[in-house]
């Protein structure tokens, strides 16, 4: 199954998302809505890109994808530029601000429609999201993408995880060198439930030509977990 946003659906800038380190760009994806800032979507979600050295930025396609699937189901996605990336201000700072711009998005979320809300990170954005949103009792469930373990010389480490209880989806391509097999098959062993992973059989680390089947997997998951009824499903050309 394709997905792509429902006809009613709307895209704005937002100007007002701002970070410790100043304003971060960011762009809603609006779900359906019953009036001015009302909506009628049970969540909003957010959604966090890869690494900004290598590329990275909210428009991703690995990105985009996972908010066509949040948006499928109706949901306002929000995405943003970490610090130093795009318009965003402030500086790269490996991955430490970068959690405060995550809960700074959740705030903003909170503010905005005052709905729990789901998360997806795709490889340096699923680690800083993690790490954001576990404990946080806004966030009600959570889907890594890409997960990175080594990474362009750098190691991610999720000690954390053994005490992050929201529903978990670590989605991967089988041939991720970031993350492989059993390099994420180790890092899911130690978190603690609700927790689920799949691997996308001859994907890679950007699920290049496969992300049809990411985003199947993605919405599966969701639907399984959560309260959420499809507004639309595209057909094999809407991507």
């Amino acid at each position: 199954m394709r997905y792509e946003t429902p006809s009613l659906s709307r895209v704005r800038s937002i100007d007002d998302l701002a970070g410790p380190a100043g304003r971060l760009e960011a762009l809603l994806n609006a779900g359906p809505s019953g009036g001015e800032g009302r909506t009628d979507a049970p969540y909003s979600a957010l959604v966090a890109h890869p690494h900004p050295l290598g590329g990275g930025t909210m428009h991703n396609k690995v990105v985009y994808h996972a908010m066509k699937v949040f948006q499928s189901f109706g949901v306002p996605v929000l995405r943003f530029n970490f610090r130093g990336t795009g318009l965003s201000e402030g500086e790269h700072d490996e991955g430490r601000g970068e959690v405060e711009d995550v809960r700074s998005a959740l705030d903003w979320l909170e503010r905005e429609f005052a709905l729990p809300i789901l998360f997806a990170g795709f490889s340096f954005g699923s680690n800083v999201g993690l790490r954001a949103c576990c404990k946080d009792a806004r966030v009600k469930g959570i889907v890594s993408l890409g997960l990175p373990v080594h990474a362009e010389g750098r190691d991610y480490h999720y000690r954390f995880l053994p005490g992050c209880a929201q529903p978990k989806l670590f989605l991967s391509g089988a041939k991720d060198p970031y993350g492989t097999r059993d390099a994420v098959e180790a890092v899911v062993a130690a978190a603690a439930p609700p927790k689920d992973l799949v691997f996308i059989e001859g994907a890679d680390h950007f699920f290049a030509g496969k992300l049809n089947e990411m985003q199947a997997a993605m919405g599966q998951w969701l639907q399984t977990h959560f309260p959420l009824v499809p507004q639309h499903a595209g057909p094999a050309n809407s991507l």
